[in-house]
């Protein structure tokens, strides 16, 4: 195994510290992993909730909005239609308790059965409208059912799409379509969860109800002056999104306000700005004293919400700003200007609210549940999520923590979860497969129902099940690994060593994506896992070594019922006729794979080498913060520490001890250290007690009696050189 320490200019790193205001090592560490753009370190360095990015930027928004209040208007009957795994039924719960609780829509919903095809239905569409209902709304799904869209509008049923799976080249026609990754999308952000979708959904219904601005024209106007000239700036807003904007160069006494763009960009709109004496002046010398533009100065009501801005000049404010040092060009009076209104509008909204914070512990769920890259606004979303989980009273920062809400509430407790500190793995590990668990097993609607419920009774039942459904879903896993396993490696060979794939009555179709995971794993190549059944063939796809499967996906179009993903996740059916075509085509595709990461090769990206001096808990523990959440596309930080002294060392484990427990003396500290399966490595005296030794490690927090144990988690380690 090599170790990789990516050179980095140090000039690079002063640059980074002095402009975002952070420390060294921090700025070291985002160096490293080329998070430099403003755009993408105040992610990483901010955790308020006012860094996510306005719902309405998502093109479409506002029509949705604009169809759900009048189904709320008319007291239309909507029903919410969503996926049935973790992202599908935490989006399902958010969207369709907003709509019943802060709407008082007659809203229900439906997720697929045990035995029910993925996605919406003409089975639902139907029964929805043959019950006179006329609004569907889909969560975590939909962007591929052509048919069914089409069938629900001759019903004159209309659908809103809410979605994030990639979408086919034919879209469906649907009244409104939700999904950051649309061709034509101009949301700058793709990877939303499904349920993320569905809580920006939420997040621009509430602002439609709470703001008088909903809907409204407004410009933002501001005039500077540079050298002889001046510069007139003007900014469209919408929902607080800004719609256009028009900057003008322009001489005083050179030309006749008809004559600029002006009047046109400014026409219907209601006209804002910050200091209407100085404002008036600017237009007087511009374009002469009969000139009148009606305007309204905010800034004494700014000023009245945001004290620290009270009689201060744009200019003024923009050295005040912590949203300026995030730009990657220039910023203007009117940048400020414009986060200045927005900062107004959220703190006289009282935005987020505490309902938006509780929704974002099911946001958090469904973005960890289907393993969402963790960086843009999604760190927001999780880590807002998880504070919000904490303990009420409990509050570290950003969100305060308001106690799990009911169902998750009950699920920790069996889980032995409660009053805990725990993180993305925790949640990822432990908290989303007992919720997939019903999906897996065959009752979906279990878990979607634990959180729906109003009893506290009925949900400790519920979780309890939930449990139970797991236990058996592990059980019936391991089953069928013994099975497959061998199938698999009888495969390897028949796929050109490019792809295993298993398949068979025997495969239970609520596992065909675990032990598809599994097997990619194992043998570091793509795994297909298909279960028969009903003349039916469901298969899984799973992804190794950095293939992106959607193109392979793509050349069976023309045999599957269905088919989607992510790219490197997927899902497909296809009719028992066209297997042996499907399984022969396959063998000519996977020859064909080519991987962008080499398979043999194993290597450690290391994000920074720490000093003696660096091996502080505390220093530590406030870097690993900075940079949680963990998971996909971020992670863990790990670091090499030299010359540490392993002063004791065990073989532990259940059963077999394969794993090696250490004390580490560096610097100061002693560090307990944990090797997972590095035993043999110890029996082959590669390194023992007493030895100095070189190590790449991450740092983990070990929890007892709510007093938490620094630990270094070992990656790899070597004797020093002497």
């Amino acid at each position: 195994m090599t170790w990789e320490k990516k050179a980095i200019s140090g000039e690079l790193v002063k640059e980074i510290s002095a402009k975002y205001g952070c420390d060294l090592l921090t700025a070291a560490v985002l160096a490293r992993r080329g998070i430099v753009s403003g755009e993408s370190a105040k992610f990483f360095l901010e955790d308020d909730l006012r860094y996510l990015r306005n719902p309405f930027e998502l093109p479409g928004m506002e029509d949705a909005v604009e169809r759900v209040l009048a189904a709320r208007d008319e007291g239309e009957k909507v029903l919410v239609f969503g996926d049935s795994d973790v992202d599908g039924i935490t989006g399902t719960v958010l969207l369709t308790e907003y709509l019943r609780d802060g709407l008082g829509l007659d809203a229900s919903w439906r997720i697929p059965g045990g035995e029910d095809p993925y996605g919406l239905s003409m089975e639902a569409v139907e029964e929805f409208a043959a019950g006179y209902g006329t609004l569907i709304i889909t969560v975590d799904c939909g962007i591929s059912r052509l048919a069914e869209i089409r069938r629900a509008n001759e019903l004159s049923v209309d659908v809103i799409v809410t979605d994030h799976h990639e979408p086919q080249e034919e879209l469906p026609e649907a009244l409104v379509i939700l999904n950051p990754k649309l061709k034509d999308t101009t949301y700058p952000f793709k990877d939303l969860s499904g349920c993320g979708v569905a809580f920006k959904l939420v997040s621009a219904l509430r602002f439609a109800e709470k703001s008088d601005l909903y809907g409204q024209a407004i410009c933002l106007l501001n005039t500077r002056p540079v050298n002889d000239a001046w510069i007139v700036e003007a900014a469209r807003i919408r929902n607080l999104a800004v719609i256009g904007t028009l900057t003008e160069t322009i001489m005083p006494g050179m030309v006749s306000i008809g004559d600029t763009r002006l009047p046109e960009f400014l026409e219907g709109q209601q006209i804002l700005v910050w200091d209407a004496a100085l404002q008036k002046r600017a237009m007087a010398k511009l374009f002469g004293n009969g000139v009148e533009i009606e305007t309204l100065d905010i800034s004494p009501e700014i000023g009245k919400e945001i004290p620290q801005v009270a009689g201060k000049s744009l200019l003024r404010v923009k050295e005040l700003s912590t949203v300026a040092k995030y730009s990657d060009k220039e910023v203007s009076e009117l940048d400020v200007f414009l986060n200045l209104f927005r900062s107004f509008i959220w703190k006289r909204g009282k935005i987020p609210s505490t309902d938006e914070s509780r929704d974002l512990q099911l946001a958090a769920l469904g973005t960890i549940g289907d393993i969402m890259p963790l960086l843009d606004e999604n760190r927001i979303i999780v880590k807002g999520g998880l504070r919000s989980l904490a303990p009420e009273g409990d509050s570290p920062g950003g969100v305060p923590g308001m106690g799990p809400r009911p169902g998750i509430a009950e699920l920790l407790d069996k889980l032995k979860l409660s009053g805990t500190h725990f993180d993305t793995k925790d949640v990822s590990w432990k908290l989303c497969p007992v919720i997939n668990a019903a999906r897996r097993m065959g009752k979906p609607e279990k878990a979607a129902e634990l959180l729906f419920e109003k009893d506290p009774r009925a949900r400790d039942q519920l979780a309890y099940e939930l449990v139970g459904l797991n236990r058996q879903r592990k059980e019936l896993e391991d089953e069928i690994w013994g099975r497959v396993e061998p199938m698999a490696r009888d495969s390897f060979a028949d796929y050109g060593e490019k792809l295993v794939m298993v398949c068979g009555e025997e495969i239970n179709k609520g596992v065909t994506g675990l032990i598809a995971q599994r097997l990619a794993r194992k043998f570091n190549v793509p795994a297909v896992v298909v279960c028969f059944a009903g003349g039916v063939c469901t298969g899984s796809i799973r992804s190794a070594r950095g293939y992106v499967i959607g193109g392979l996906l793509e050349r069976f179009g023309d045999l599957f019922i269905d088919s989607g993903g992510h790219d490197f996740a997927g899902g497909f059916s296809l009719v028992a006729d066209h297997w042996e075509t499907f399984a022969e085509r396959l063998k000519l595709v996977a020859r064909s794979i080519e991987f962008s990461e080499d398979g043999e090769k194993r290597s450690i990206g290391i994000d920074a080498e720490l000093p003696p001096e660096y091996l502080k808990p505390d220093l530590l523990f406030k870097l690993i913060d900075r940079f949680a959440p963990y998971g996909n596309e971020n992670e863990p930080l790990a670091f090499l520490a030299k010359k540490l002294v392993i002063e004791d060392l065990n073989l532990v484990g259940k059963g077999e001890s394969k794993h090696v427990k250490m004390t580490l003396a560096g610097g100061k500290h002693k560090w307990p250290a944990l090797f997972w399966d590095a035993a043999t490595r110890v029996t082959n005296k590669e390194f023992g007690k007493g030895d100095t030794i070189d190590a790449v490690f991450s740092i983990s927090r070990d929890w007892y009696k709510g007093v938490a144990t620094p630990q270094m988690m070992i990656s790899d380690l070597r004797r020093s050189e002497r």
